[in-house]
């Protein structure tokens, strides 16, 4: 039985276009007022009661996906999640980077979108132009070559939200978004957590079907019982429809964010799932590297399931030709001993935690054996400090540059291996303390190195090209007139 459902709509763009500040004005003035109140975690989900344009009270579902670059996995996650996608672009501002990135993750789901056009409070907001600049990037909004809703907004005044969230509910109404209550409940887990009181908690958004407390969720090897089931102000609820997000509590291992959640009336069914989804396991690639490649090993620990992917993610785009991380140890939760076990056992490690702890144990065993513990709450901070550490790292090569060339014009005496000679530099420089080859009729026939340079009986550091100079070389060759010295220094380089 296939009924009309809520649209679960994902809010996308820059990090400073206002995205936050809209799901902030929604969520304060749309959750019933003591809901709102009650909200005592932050869940990355939420539902809002809005009445449409004919009066009817309809309920939408938000996700709350971040903002920054960095969190392009996650943010392509929650498009697929839902139903609908709203693009914010500043009024001020134009189109950026990230809203290109965004508006990329919108076109790859293939669902509908509405562009917010926020900051329109702004002395220099311009709509406009913002419309131009959207035309420009090939996203052409009604009015300006396209067929793509658009709405004037003020996150920070509430100008406008109102008719962005009926025109979320025209586009669903469109979308015609049914899902049958009569099936066990379907979803996709967004965020994922250790809470040290209670266990193993995710979010779900089920986006068809019910989950009553009596059945059992999987997400593909990790099972839940319904019983601990919450909505998403934290309060323990008997059922949960379509559209809604939900905290499960007391999962058998952390599942992974982005997993496919089923559900089955009996435990048999729930875990014979599990045993099918253990059966087919993924292997990991087997990298090859280049040989002298140097290999940073991390041990990484993040508050949740959701920033590990991000910061995963955007480690694996720091790159460099001779120098590998590798993560060895990841996980949710605090910096706990095993974390720092596994770190003595491997060479030159860093032990990295974002946005979380270190217990007790693991700090003492790593002041003990000299492992230093780093800690970040930034991404781009994490990032710009472990492309300087694969830098300082990385192996030095030694490179030979040529400074240029002088052709011997005279030779003037030799004492042992010490010789005076005249000549002209007929390109670039040379310089005193240089070395040089010694080419005679274009082959290399010994080496030698500067001792002193004049120019005019003058010593002098380097001479340029065009002019003459003495030259008191060391070599245990004899140089010739006509012999071509070309002077080079050894630099070193990453």
């Amino acid at each position: 039985m296939q009924i009309e459902r809520p649209p679960i709509i994902v809010i996308m763009g820059h990090i400073d276009h206002g995205k936050s500040k809209l799901l902030d004005y929604i969520r304060k003035t749309n959750v019933v007022e003591g809901e709102a109140g009650g909200i005592t975690q932050h869940i990355s989900a939420y539902e809002v009661a809005h009445k449409s344009a004919n009066g009817e009270q309809k309920r939408i579902t938000f996700l709350d996906t971040p903002g920054h670059q960095a969190f392009q996995g996650m943010r392509a996650r929650g498009a697929r999640v839902a139903d609908i996608a709203v693009l914010v672009v500043s009024a001020e501002d134009g189109v950026k980077a990230q809203t290109i990135e965004a508006y990329k993750s919108i076109m790859e789901t293939e669902i509908p979108y509405i562009v917010a056009i926020n900051k329109i409070d702004k002395p220099n907001a311009n709509i406009d132009r913002t419309k131009q600049t959207l035309a420009e990037a090939g996203i052409y909004v009604e009015g300006y070559g396209g067929d793509i809703p658009s709405v004037a907004i003020s996150a920070k005044e509430g100008t406008g939200v109102s008719e962005l969230l009926d025109m979320m509910l025209l586009v669903a109404e469109l979308a015609e978004l049914t899902g049958d209550p009569k099936k066990p409940g379907e979803g996709v887990v967004i965020e994922s957590h250790m809470d040290p009181k209670r266990g193993i908690t995710a979010t779900v958004v089920l986006t068809d079907g019910a989950l009553t407390r009596s059945m059992f969720a999987v997400a593909e090897d990790a099972l839940v019982p319904g019983r601990m089931m919450q909505n998403f102000t934290g309060n323990a609820i008997e059922t949960a429809t379509f559209s809604s997000p939900i905290l499960l509590t007391g999962w058998s291992k952390m599942p992974e964010v982005g997993a496919i959640v089923t559900s089955y009336a009996k435990k048999k069914d729930a875990e014979q799932a599990l045993v099918k989804a253990k059966t087919h396991p993924i292997k990991p690639k087997e990298e090859t590297l280049p040989e002298g490649t140097v290999i940073i090993p991390i041990i990484l620990k993040t508050d949740v399931a959701g920033t590990l992917e991000a910061v995963e993610h955007e480690l694996k785009k720091l790159t460099h030709e001779r120098v590998h991380i590798k993560l060895i140890q990841c996980g949710v939760g605090a910096i706990s001993e095993s974390d720092i076990k596994v770190a003595l056992g491997a060479t030159d490690p860093l032990v990295i935690g974002f946005h979380t702890k270190t217990d007790a144990l693991a700090a003492d065993l790593a002041s003990r054996n000299n492992i230093a513990i780093y800690d970040f709450d930034i991404i781009y901070k994490l990032t710009e400090w472990l492309a300087e550490e694969m830098l300082h790292r990385a192996p030095h090569i030694e490179v030979v540059e040529e400074l240029g060339q002088l052709r011997v014009i005279r030779f003037f005496s030799q004492q042992k291996e010490r010789q005076v000679i005249g000549g002209r530099v007929t390109r670039g420089k040379i310089a005193s303390g240089a070395k040089f080859k010694i080419m005679r009729r274009d082959t290399e026939v010994g080496e030698g190195r500067i001792i002193e340079l004049q120019a005019q009986k003058i010593k002098v550091p380097e001479v340029d090209e065009g002019n003459e100079c003495g030259l008191q070389v060391e070599s245990k060759i004899t140089i010739a007139e006509r012999d071509v010295l070309i002077p080079y220094t050894v630099v070193s380089r990453q």
